[in-house]
């Protein structure tokens, strides 16, 4: 069993956008209470979140963009970015948080700092809100903030010595804050699975050699996913070679989830994250973080949550 750190902290539900927000503090009370039940969690090594620093968040994000975030952060009451995207008291902090976890979860699975030293840690799940694959180098929108995938990648590439780092995407949704902030460094791939036509109704198709868009039309099945992804992915994960593998972890395309049209079942994130686990294993020396973006059935969103980790820990 391979050790994977767990990432968490309670200001992650201290966020809120409203009682009938989808992207809602219960999502992570059902995926706690789900990993207890399954006795997964005792098996991982759990780690309270720090705070992404300025630098980090440079990284990806234009200080403006910073800025603005941290303007219109409110004491009381309730600034909204856009018609689902809303700064609330705890917001900040809680997207301060997730994208502290994912730079930590870099620093982890190299095995750097000394809280990490000799642990052998090789991967790292982030069960984190608000989720960060919309956030834009410039702008915040469709529940997110801070960009964390994009953010920790950058870290990865600053701190960590090497060269390529690929980001998988299978969100529901086009990451198309990831596509915004790499299109134009061959640095990183992403590769990104999602129903279209939907929100964002962009990036559909980047003439990029390192943005790999796989559009799926609605009530695309378990095998038609299957077969997508491998086709366009695999061949060019084996060509790019990542030294590390970071995944946008959405789990919205579920055939439950109220947000979309897909019909993915629950053992499709075990497939997945077996495929991904397995070109990690040939090129990244195992190493793999993911960060939690969509999923809005609770059910749904715990059982497969719980797949991705029971994978991801082999």
């Amino acid at each position: 069993m391979a050790k994977t750190a767990y990432f968490q902290d309670a200001a992650f539900q201290r966020h809120t956008m409203g009682p009938l927000h989808p992207e809602s503090p219960m999502r992570l009370e059902a995926i706690s209470k789900r990993l207890e039940l399954s006795g997964i969690l005792k098996d991982l090594r759990q780690v309270k979140a720090v705070e992404a620093n300025a630098h980090q968040l440079e990284l990806a994000h234009s200080i403006h963009h910073i800025q603005y975030l941290r303007d219109v952060s409110p004491a009381s009451g309730e600034f909204p970015i856009d018609g689902d995207t809303t700064m609330m008291p705890h917001t900040l902090e809680a997207a301060l948080l997730a994208a502290g976890s994912a730079t930590q979860a870099v620093d982890c699975v190299f095995g750097k700092g000394a809280s990490w030293g000799d642990r052998g840690i090789k991967r790292a799940f982030c069960a984190v809100r608000p989720p960060g694959h919309h956030a834009e180098r410039e702008q915040a929108m469709g529940f997110c903030y801070f960009n964390n995938v994009a953010i920790a990648a950058l870290h990865a590439l600053e701190t960590c010595k090497i060269k390529r780092v690929a980001i998988l995407d299978f969100d529901v949704h086009n990451g198309n804050g990831t596509i915004d902030i790499f299109k134009d460094d061959p640095r990183v791939m992403v590769c990104s699975s999602f129903e279209h036509p939907l929100y964002p109704y962009k990036y559909v198709s980047v003439n990029r050699d390192n943005i790999i868009c796989t559009p799926l039309e609605a009530h695309t099945t378990s095998r038609m996913f299957r077969r997508a992804v491998e086709r366009s992915w695999l061949h060019r994960l084996q060509t790019f070679k990542p030294e590390l593998i970071i995944i946008s972890a959405g789990f919205d395309a579920h055939t439950l989830d109220p947000l979309a049209s897909l019909n993915l079942e629950t053992d499709d994130y075990r497939w997945v994250t077996d495929m991904i686990v397995d070109v990690a294993r040939v090129y990244s020396e195992g190493r793999i973080v993911s960060c939690l973006e969509g999923g809005y059935h609770l059910e749904a969103l715990a059982a497969s949550v719980e797949a991705h980790l029971t994978a991801l820990m082999q």
